[in-house]
């Protein structure tokens, strides 16, 4: 694949639409269109904007998810806290204010944050990082400081009822993947059954 033309087709507040044409195997033409947070001025630029950080908070054996209103899809969804790094802010400082906004929690303590990956390669070059925290753990959840545009519900599950939400509900993918680990963590179980 050889990608011969990229063009910004639109700028949006938050996205950006690009046509990259390709030369495919067969040496005909594909266009495939991607969204990014960047404004990309050369190809060499795809996929190097880290956006944000998605964030798997725990108290004890228990995993706090959101349960928030998602406008792309129309619905609830389960999902991490999460959220984009402002500018200048560090991923750390990003962690903390998320949390807070979209939980009311205080970080007790950052586990790990692992390398940034791409979040939709399907259609877009963005890339977050995901990060494992524990919470203080007197901590009342919140959600008085989310956003207006932000319809969010947090609690903490314990690892019988993150099997039922798996069986039950509709997560995004990256919040179902961090669910059946942590099933499998703290429950002792080497299959889940979903």
């Amino acid at each position: 694949m050889e990608l011969v033309k990229m063009e910004k087709v639109r700028d949006g507040k938050y996205l950006k639409n690009y046509e990259l044409t390709y030369l495919n195997k067969a040496g005909k033409q594909k266009v495939y269109e991607i969204v990014s947070h960047a404004d990309i001025s050369d190809p060499s630029m795809l996929g190097e904007h880290m956006s944000g950080i998605s964030i798997a908070a725990r108290r004890g054996d228990k995993l706090l998810l959101l349960k928030e209103f998602r406008m792309g899809v129309n619905r609830y969804v389960y999902n991490l806290c999460a959220g984009m790094i402002e500018e200048g802010e560090s991923p750390e400082e990003c962690i903390k204010r998320e949390l807070f906004e979209e939980s009311g929690l205080k970080l007790k303590r950052i586990e790990q944050i692992l390398p940034p990956a791409y979040a939709a390669v399907g259609i877009s070059d963005i890339k977050n990082m995901i990060a494992f925290v524990e919470v203080e753990d007197d901590g009342v959840l919140s959600d008085e400081n989310a956003s207006d545009n932000e319809d969010i519900r947090a609690a903490f599950y314990d690892t019988d009822e993150l099997q039922t939400l798996l069986k039950e509900q509709t997560f995004t993918s990256r919040c179902q993947a961090v669910v059946y680990m942590f099933i499998m963590r703290y429950s002792g179980q080497d299959k889940i059954l979903v």
